[in-house]
Order: structure tokens, then C-alpha cells, then sequence
């Protein structure tokens, strides 16, 4: 069987992208070289679902989930906000750029698209969904205790206009990150993707 390695997200406006960029470069110049894997700019996005291996053959009923929630919602915008760390900022794993603003919208476009894919076989998340932009993943965090994960991050709008399901093809260099399909919600035209 067929398979892709898959999740749905949302798009991030470039201007988005190159503020989390320009803050993952001040935050790299604080920790020793080689210890975080700093996401390229290009690759950053919002994740709401991590479908991991899909069988090619479930594609077409993921796709009219993801219809189906999209139509239900319309669009809404969310704004950077600060830089965070899971679990904590003593013990980092990852390093984010929070989302604020409409975070109850966001919540609820999140369990909609959670519950149209329970019935297709992937079962809602047991953790709590916490809206983040993920700017680097620690692959060695001895000397990182002390680091001040802060930063000063531009207030932009990240607008969701669309959800879309995207193959990530894992690769030596880092994941090529294709679109296979594009859901929008009410009211977004071509231009708001």
C-alpha cells in the first residue's frame, strides 16, 4: 500500500516568516553552534494535525474532512506573540513563537478538523493543543539552562484564510514540503491562501 507522510497547518504570510527568522537569529547568537536545529524559513507553518504515514487510498476522505470543517469557519486572524519553550525554558525542546488574538477560534477549527478525522481511523490528540510557530528543536541541551529564551517579535497577522494538507518527504538536507490539497474557509478568495 501506498503511503505519504502527511499533516494539515495553515500557511504563514512571508513577512511572517522572515520576523521568525530574523528572531530564531538573535536567539542562535546565545546558544553554543550545533545545539538547536533552527527551522529554515521556508518550512515554517502552523500545524493543527500530524497525520504522519497515510495510505494514498485514505487521501481523497482526508481531503473531504477537511472540506467540510473549512467550510464551517471563516476566516480569522491570529498575531505573533512571544517566545516560548516546551516543556519549559529550563529543560527546552523546542523553541516557539506563540499565536494570540483568536485563540478560541483557533481551538475551534483544531477540534472540528480533529473530530472529521476520528471516524477516518486518527484519533484526537491527548495533549492539549497549544497554538505555536516552531522556530528550532534542541538536539543538545547541555549549556542551554541559562539561555533567556526572550525576544522582542514583531506583532504581524497570521491570517487563516485556508487549511491545507501538505507531503513531507524526509530528506537528508531537511523535509520537502509539498501542498496536496487546499480547503478554504468562508469567505477566503485565491489571494487570502
Amino acid at each position: 500500500m501506498s503511503t505519504i507522510r502527511a499533516f494539515i497547518a495553515v500557511h504563514l504570510p512571508d513577512a511572517v516568516k522572515d520576523v521568525l527568522n530574523e528572531t530564531a537569529r538573535s536567539l542562535a547568537e546565545r546558544v553554543p553552534s550545533g545545539t538547536v536545529r533552527w527551522v529554515r524559513p521556508e518550512q515554517m507553518h502552523l500545524t493543527l494535525f500530524f497525520l504522519g504515514d497515510t495510505a494514498v487510498a485514505k487521501l481523497p476522505a482526508v481531503q473531504q474532512a477537511m472540506d467540510g470543517t473549512a467550510g464551517r469557519f471563516s476566516l480569522f486572524n491570529l498575531y505573533t506573540n512571544d517566545v516560548g519553550c516546551f516543556p519549559n525554558a529550563r529543560r527546552p525542546r523546542v523553541i516557539w513563537v506563540g499565536l494570540a488574538s483568536e485563540e478560541a477560534r483557533l481551538t475551534s477549527l483544531k477540534a472540528a478538523i480533529d473530530a472529521a478525522l476520528e471516524p477516518l481511523g486518527w484519533p484526537a490528540e491527548d495533549k492539549p493543543f497549544r497554538a505555536h510557530l516552531t522556530l528550532g528543536r534542541v538536539k543538545d541541551d547541555r549549556g542551554l539552562g541559562e539561555v533567556k529564551w526572550t525576544a522582542d517579535v514583531a506583532r504581524l497577522a497570521v491570517p487563516v484564510a485556508a487549511i491545507h494538507l501538505i507531503e513531507s518527504q524526509l530528506r537528508s538536507a531537511g523535509p520537502i514540503y509539498t501542498i496536496r490539497h487546499t480547503s478554504k474557509l468562508a469567505g477566503s478568495s485565491s489571494e487570502n491562501r
